[in-house]
C-alpha cells in the first residue's frame, strides 16, 4: 500500500490549543493581580509588622512646596526627607504648569535619600 504525501500541514488545531492556553494564562493572571485566589499564609511567631507611612508633597506652579499641607522651603524639604524611613511612600501632587526641571530636582532629592516609593498624583480624564 502506497503512503500519501501531505501537500500541507494543518495548523488550525495547533492555533486552537494555543488560544485556549493563552486564555487560561490571562484569566489566571487577572485573578492573581486582583487577589481573588485565596492563599493561606504561614504563621510566624516572631514576625515584625512593617509600618508604611504615606506622606503628601504638593508643588505649585510658582515652586511653592507644601509637605503635609504645611508650606516649606526646598531646604526644609531636604531636612524632612533625611528623617523619613526608606519604607515611606511619597505622593507628589505637581501643578502641570511647573517646569520639568524643578520636578526632576525634587525627584533627585527623593532618590538621594533612597525614598523610592514615589507616586505622582493625576486626575482621571
Amino acid at each position: 500500500m502506497e503512503e500519501k504525501e501531505f501537500d500541507y500541514i494543518n495548523v488550525i488545531p495547533l492555533v486552537d490549543i494555543m488560544l485556549v492556553l493563552l486564555t487560561i494564562v490571562l484569566v489566571t493572571a487577572t485573578f492573581v493581580v486582583q487577589g481573588i485566589i485565596p492563599v493561606n499564609l504561614p504563621h510566624a511567631k516572631y514576625a515584625q509588622k512593617t509600618k508604611i507611612t504615606t506622606y503628601h508633597i504638593v508643588i505649585t506652579k510658582n515652586k511653592e512646596i507644601f509637605f503635609e499641607n504645611r508650606k516649606i522651603t526646598f531646604t526644609q524639604l531636604e531636612k524632612i526627607l533625611q528623617t523619613l524611613s526608606k519604607n515611606s511612600q511619597i505622593t507628589l501632587s505637581v501643578d502641570k504648569a511647573l517646569r520639568v526641571e524643578y520636578l526632576v530636582k525634587v525627584l533627585d532629592l527623593l532618590k538621594k535619600y533612597n525614598l523610592n516609593k514615589v507616586y505622582l498624583k493625576t486626575e482621571i480624564i
